[in-house]
């Protein structure tokens, strides 16, 4: 059975931490440049690959004693606050253009982009934790995989307009905020239980 309430928390905290992400910036110049729905099925493919990742890893984690994975993932989620609020802009990474506008040539240049831009990426790290803290990966998984595809919508269809009315900073210090929030529930429940 799914949780709304745990699938909504994790998408509301995966879509704001992937909103400033250099990933959303290349969605929004591959949508420029291609047919919006073919960059967004290889797009979401590939988000759609690392949820399951990271919430199989997340999964394994439950396996272990409650009380250390509370200390594990409060102390992931307070390392993933410092990075969001140290993170300095990062510049828009090169992009290769496919040959030709193809289905598969455009959402396969879009499934690369993604499946090696994201591998290890704060937000499949972030899954992994939330995966692991309520021990309910079709929630998890669903949250994650909606917030992902969400925020490559609005990359590839409306980032520019988007970004020029939140600022990125804003978005940013909101999910960082978030992250702290969880991490130090986490921690006290490690502590207290």
């Amino acid at each position: 059975m799914i949780s709304l309430t745990v699938t909504a928390l994790v998408f509301g905290v995966v879509f704001l931490a992937e909103l400033p992400d250099k990933t959303a910036l290349a969605g929004l110049v591959l949508g420029t440049r291609y047919r919006a729905s073919y960059v967004f099925a290889g797009v979401a493919a590939a988000f759609a690959l690392h949820v399951a990742l990271a919430v199989a890893a997340g999964s394994v984690l439950t396996l272990l004693p409650q009380q250390l994975v509370h200390a594990l993932t409060g102390v992931l989620f307070l390392g993933g606050a410092a990075v969001l609020l140290m993170r300095k802009g990062e510049d828009e990474e090169e992009i290769r253009k496919p040959e030709n506008q193809s289905f598969w040539k455009v959402s396969g240049a879009g499934f690369m982009l993604i499946l090696v831009a994201e591998f290890g990426d704060l937000t499949q790290i972030m899954t992994a934790n939330l995966a692991a803290r309520y021990d309910d990966p079709l929630s998890v998984g669903l949250g994650a995989v909606l917030a992902l595809w969400a925020v490559a919508g609005l990359g590839i269809v409306g980032g520019k307009a988007l970004m020029k009315k939140v600022p990125l900073k804003l978005i940013t210090q909101i999910a960082a905020l978030l992250m702290l929030a969880l991490g130090v529930w986490s921690l006290w429940e490690a502590v207290s239980g």
